[in-house]
């Protein structure tokens, strides 16, 4: 059941970050991605300020910088403009590790440029918090607000709380992730593997061979690339087949 604002309002804070935890933590049991996983707890965290009129997360690493479970559009496209102008509250969170919290577009000096067009966007609030796992930092949880003023001190505990929470859920599903294609990619190289000793078989017993010359037979029709080395094994192996048949 989601946290509804009405609700929010009358439960103490631990109850209802418990009921927030709750979820997310459900998330590290499940088969979620990472892209799903995020796409929760921004509707957690939207669910869960009362002034937020969107909320999303910035990730920030060796790939670059981009958002990921937003729940409005505006979000999208005011983060969009963090990353373009290289500035605002999401990426001083994130490199800054700590809370940024702006009461008033219109009036706050620190990212004119990026305050500006966020404002157009009928944007005049925003809280982010960072997302640190261990020593890494991941990137920022966020809400907008479309008044001035629009987040209160309570607001602000709730996310840097849901931003920790957050952060270890990022890190598990994006480790998990890794370790899958890993695993994928593992398989992929034995089968090729696999596929091209039986080719190098196939030419050995057809053309009385040794094992280097049936090698070389198979680079010199593949032209020497990885990729097309195992697209002639297979041919060999299905041609192999075929006369069987």
């Amino acid at each position: 059941m989601p946290v509804h604002r009405d609700a929010a309002r009358s439960l103490p804070l631990a109850d209802e970050l418990s009921v927030v935890f709750a979820r997310m933590s459900g998330l590290l049991l499940s088969e979620e991605t990472v892209a799903t996983a995020l796409g929760l707890v921004g509707s957690l965290v939207h669910e869960t300020v009362p002034g937020a009129v969107g909320a999303g997360v910035s990730i920030v690493d060796a790939a670059g910088r981009r958002s990921s479970g937003s729940t409005d559009p505006r979000v999208e496209r005011a983060d969009e403009l963090q990353y373009e102008l290289d500035e605002g509250p999401c990426l001083a969170a994130a490199a800054g590790r700590t809370l940024v919290t702006v009461d008033d577009l219109g009036a706050d000096p620190r990212w004119p440029r990026w305050a500006a067009a966020a404002r157009d966007l009928g944007l005049l609030s925003v809280m982010s918090a960072p997302l640190v796992a261990g020593d890494r930092t991941l990137g920022a949880l966020k809400v907008y607000g479309a008044e001035a003023g629009a987040f209160t001190v309570r607001d602000a505990q709730v996310l840097s709380l849901s931003a920790a929470q957050a952060a270890l859920l990022v890190a598990h599903v994006t480790a998990r992730e890794r370790a899958r294609r890993a695993s994928d990619e593992l398989r992929q190289a034995m089968a090729a593997r696999d596929v091209v000793s039986t080719a190098k078989g196939v030419l050995m017993g057809r053309h009385g061979i040794g094992e280097e010359t049936a090698l070389a037979m198979l680079l010199s029709r593949s032209g020497g690339e990885g990729g097309t080395l195992r697209q002639a094994a297979r041919a060999v192996v299905d041609s192999a087949v075929r006369r069987l048949r």
